[in-house]
């Protein structure tokens, strides 16, 4: 097990920050895990235990309709992910949590995070608002899916999120984006 450095990243402290002591104690209570590309996270059916923490790398969601992957999110550096329902109501999950790349995690066990909001107030703050926050993302997401087309959803990722055309494979990005693979390729062209 690799030791942790004892701080979160700097752009995570604008959503919630703690004291250099409940730093320490949310670092320590920490496990270090590294997955390799392809390497199963959560799959459909099982229950999720954890909350991960990405140091380096990337994982996606996703979820097998028919034959498709059909991709709902990505995940990169310094990011907070789990699948929230299944930790909580301690149900099957519906989807795969997948690593794309090699990844190095710290990941916290249900339990264990049960424990640390019972010592530490400040935790548990830290914790509601990285839900607000997650929750905040889910919706953006979802409008972001409902409101815009194909074209601007494209437009929006090569603003906003151009690590998604860098790292992530064309057939994931267009399940993504909700759109055929012949459809984003016209797409690009017109943006070039």
């Amino acid at each position: 097990m690799k030791a942790i450095s004892p701080h979160l990243p700097e752009n995570l402290a604008h959503i919630a920050s703690l004291t250099p002591d409940a730093m320490q104690l949310l670092i320590g209570n920490a496990n270090t895990e590294v997955v390799n590309k392809g390497d199963y996270l959560l799959r459909e059916g099982q229950r999720c235990q954890y909350i991960w923490f990405i140091e380096t790398g990337a994982c996606r969601a996703f979820h097998d309709k028919d034959t498709r992957e059909i991709n709902t999110a990505f995940y990169f550096e310094n990011t907070f992910f789990t699948d929230i329902k299944s930790l909580r109501n301690n149900t099957s999950t519906e989807y795969n949590l997948h690593a794309m790349e090699k990844t190095t995690l710290w990941k916290w066990h249900k339990d264990t995070l049960s424990q640390l909001y019972q010592l530490s107030p400040e935790i548990t703050t830290f914790g509601r608002q990285w839900l607000e926050h997650l929750l905040i993302v889910q919706e953006t997401h979802i409008q972001w899916l409902t409101k815009n087309t194909p074209e601007e959803r494209y437009q929006a990722i090569l603003t906003h999120h151009p690590e998604l055309v860098q790292r992530v494979p064309l057939t994931q990005l267009c399940s993504y984006l909700g759109t055929s693979r012949e459809t984003l390729s016209r797409i690009r062209r017109r943006t070039r």
